[in-house]
């Protein structure tokens, strides 16, 4: 996967005397489903408007498809979809007028349109309230409709900002299956959110962004290398089980933790077999603690409130 659809080089955005871009570099390659994870005010909407050609940056640029965004050219408009956080389906028309609408603002007429409205009416679950007004449909329906309308025209690159925000859990499944049948047909997708869980069970390739900075940007399997698994132990008695358990391989520190220690081991499973079997009889509790992308994310963000 070598060809990058999206390359940001040293974005920053200035609003007044706020920064609320302090130089983002990414680059996603075309079939990615990349993860951009940081928490509200981060920036995350900021960026995916520059993406969108919505907004200018104050300086550097991003580069799609291999032309600047914010071009006029019109090829490079009809390649990307955009679902915003805020949603931009209008509530006095029906499903199908909505599909429609937003189908001819990307030049599709006819019969090609109408079976596409078709097809993504069915693609979101909304056939059967087709003709209903979208003012009258749920959180989770509007979010459905709010997807199915960034991609009536078929892009090649998906720019979703907060797609579930306020969803069911139902409604936020599908959204997510929905996801993963676009890319997988091919479609390259941006995918922001505050929710760690989402961001780990969709992409393999993920962002932190805070403080309009890129603070780490790998696969999910090295970012979850940024704070090493934990495994807690208790034992009946006796002395000297610092040392021995610091001896074992693969455990890379030992703390006292109360009545026993904690651990920072390399690999969880393996650690667990390697202490059960040295510390035998002895052993009360043994206790794993995984590595997650929210220790990873607290870790790189911090944990104080901001507003």
């Amino acid at each position: 996967m070598t060809d990058a659809v999206l390359v940001a080089s040293g974005v920053h955005k200035q609003y007044g005397s706020t920064l609320a871009l302090r130089g983002v570099d990414l680059t996603v390659h075309r079939g990615e489903l990349f993860g951009l994870l940081g928490p509200n005010g981060a920036g995350k909407t900021t960026f995916m408007s520059i993406l969108a050609g919505l907004a200018e940056p104050s300086s550097g640029g991003v580069t799609l498809f291999g032309v600047r965004s914010g071009s006029r050219d019109r090829a490079l408009r009809t390649k990307i979809g955009l679902a915003t956080q805020d949603l931009a389906v209008y509530p006095e028309l029906t499903a199908r007028e909505n599909l429609e609408f937003f189908g001819r603002m990307y030049g599709m007429r006819g019969v090609a349109l109408r079976d596409r409205v078709a097809e993504m009416l069915a693609a979101v679950e909304l056939t059967d309230r087709a003709d209903d007004r979208a003012g009258t449909f749920s959180g989770g329906m509007k979010r459905r409709l709010n997807l199915a309308v960034a991609v009536v025209h078929g892009p090649e690159l998906l720019l979703l900002d907060e797609p579930t925000t306020g969803v069911d859990p139902q409604s936020r499944n599908h959204i997510f299956e929905r996801v993963k049948a676009l890319n997988a047909a091919g479609m390259t997708v941006v995918y922001t959110s505050h929710y760690m869980e989402e961001v780990q069970t969709l992409c393999p390739r993920i962002a932190v962004l805070d403080g309009g900075k890129v603070l780490a940007c790998d696969t999910l399997g090295n970012l979850l290398k940024l704070r090493p698994a934990k495994l807690r132990v208790r034992f009946s008695g006796g002395d000297g089980w610092a040392g021995r358990l610091a001896a074992i391989p693969g455990v890379t520190a030992v703390s006292p933790d109360g009545d026993g220690f904690e651990l920072r081991v390399d690999d969880l499973p393996t650690a667990c077999a390697r202490v059960a079997v040295a510390t035998g009889e002895s052993l009360v509790a043994l206790d794993p603690d995984p590595p997650t992308l929210e220790r990873v994310f607290l870790h790189l963000t911090g944990k104080a409130l901001r507003d």
